[in-house]
């Protein structure tokens, strides 16, 4: 059942599994109704929505009210006394349409209609009655009589809590629309958590303010909340084998969205969060490089002042080279910085810059190298250490294990070992989403088969869904990224 423009009732859903169903809460009902009473909704009628033994409350009158205003008051009421409205806890029907799609208009969402297999009217003490229609409606027309509400109350109500209407782009909506159809069917088999989660998570980070109001979640409301929506879904107790581990499977995914390039609907700030890690990444590596650059100058500058002060300072380029060698500088770090120590560019000892913290450890001497704290020089490189400039064949029979530019072997292997992996990453990664893809597809067509249902089942709500979703899934066929 779906709400038109008006409507004389609204519905509140309690799962089985709320903090406000009474095997949680005795009282929360009865605290529910009294919010709900400056409204006018005096009094009010319960069925078990199903097997599921979820509760259905019937806040029936006789005036009919604008469908969208009486939400927007029962909800504001009930979050005002402290209750959450969300799918799971306390759903309110009709729903409040926090969001409007441009040049669209949208559906309020549809409930489950009563005395259906598993659905009996309670009493008092919450415990069923009949499942007959005609007891229904006697209560119904009882609970009429006694509810009143005053459309001035509706306004005066309204003026006092304004809440926030996002407009929705198309493509936005349509993004809604697809994780809305795969979370709805919830579980129907086996190896389906991981993906749910990953959807109900997408979900929950990039729309739950649009669609129920307040802040973007994020942290432990964010895992809250996909708990409880997961929780909430038809098949979650016969089909989730992670039921033992859902909260941290929740927070695993939390950590996930909240890391990638997503980013809540709607937030100006969200729209350069990729550009800004991609930055702050660029800084960090910017730095490390200038770091490394100034640690191996100082050394330089360091050894060159140790042999000029010492009168051991060679004139000649290949005894000179050599001597600094000693002092655990390696090859392709004096030819980088030729000018701090070659002859014919060097005239004139240079006093090396204080360095601080990790840099200044890594300054060696002549001691000091012989016995080195690492498996490495702080310049990443290897020592020639008692060994002369070599001649250049020579040099070319060792190019396996040293480039042109002086480094060693085990740089290239590394890359090489970065390389398998990065492609075995990938591969992986294509195997993986070519599961999902077809697992999508399948989904999508369920859903398709079932819009057909609903144009043949001659309802015109349902009809009117049916329609709403072939013209958007026409509409989009062309531009749609393949699944």
């Amino acid at each position: 059942m779906r709400f038109g423009t008006e409507t004389q009732y609204c519905l509140l859903d309690i799962d089985i599994g709320s903090a406000y169903h009474p095997k949680q809460d005795p009282l929360a009902i009865k605290r529910i109704a009294d919010a709900l009473e400056p409204l006018g909704l005096v009094s009010y009628m319960v069925c078990t929505s199903s097997y599921s033994q979820g509760l259905h409350l019937y806040f029936p009158f006789e005036t009919p009210q604008n469908s969208w205003q009486l939400s927007a008051v029962v909800t504001t009421l009930l979050e005002n006394q402290g209750f959450k409205c969300q799918p799971g806890q306390l759903e309110v029907f009709p729903n409040p349409k926090l969001y409007v799609v441009e040049g669209t208009q949208t559906l309020f969402n549809a409930h489950r209609l009563p005395l259906q297999a598993g659905s009996y009217l309670l009493n008092a003490e919450l415990e069923p009655i009949s499942g007959h229609q005609e007891t229904f409606v006697q209560q119904w027309q009882r609970c009429q009589q006694r509810n009143s509400i005053d459309s001035g109350i509706i306004g005066q109500l309204l003026r006092q809590q304004r809440r926030c209407r996002h407009r929705v782009s198309k493509r936005a909506d349509k993004f809604l629309n697809d994780l809305n159809a795969e979370i709805d069917v919830g579980w129907t088999g086996k190896g389906q958590t991981n993906r749910l989660l990953g959807r109900i998570t997408m979900r929950a980070y990039v729309f739950h303010h649009v669609i129920h109001g307040g802040l973007p979640l994020s942290g432990d409301a964010l895992i809250e909340v996909i708990v409880t929506t997961a929780q909430s879904l038809s098949g979650y107790r016969e089909w989730c084998g992670h039921q033992h581990e859902i909260h941290q499977r929740a927070a695993e995914w939390a950590r996930c969205v909240e890391n990638s390039h997503y980013f809540p609907y709607g937030t100006s700030q969200g729209k350069y969060k990729s550009k800004q890690n991609a930055k702050d990444s660029a800084v960090i590596e910017t730095t490390w490089n200038e770091q490394r650059s100034q640690t191996a100058q100082h050394k330089i500058q360091t050894a060159m002042l140790d042999l000029f002060n010492s009168g051991n300072l060679p004139q000649t380029t290949t005894v000179r080279f050599k001597k600094l060698l000693e002092y655990g500088i390696g090859g392709s770090t004096l030819y980088k910085y030729k000018s701090l120590w070659h002859p014919n560019l060097w005239k004139t000892p240079q006093t090396p810059q204080p360095l601080n913290g990790a840099a200044a450890a890594a300054t060696a001497t002549p001691a000091a190298a012989a016995h080195p704290t690492s498996l490495l020089p702080g310049d990443d490189s290897n020592p020639l250490q008692g060994k002369g400039l070599r001649h250049p064949e020579e040099a070319a029979s060792a190019s396996e294990v040293r480039n042109e530019d002086g480094v060693v072997g085990w740089r290239q292997l590394f890359l090489d070992l970065k390389t398998r992996q990065a492609q075995q990453k990938r591969q992986a990664k294509s195997q993986k989403e070519a599961y999902w893809q077809s697992r999508a597809r399948q989904d999508r067509q369920s859903y398709r088969e079932k819009m057909v249902e609903y144009l043949r089942s001659g309802d015109p709500i349902l009809i009117r869904e049916a329609e709403q979703w072939f013209c958007r899934e026409s509409a989009s066929e062309q531009n749609r990224e393949p699944l």
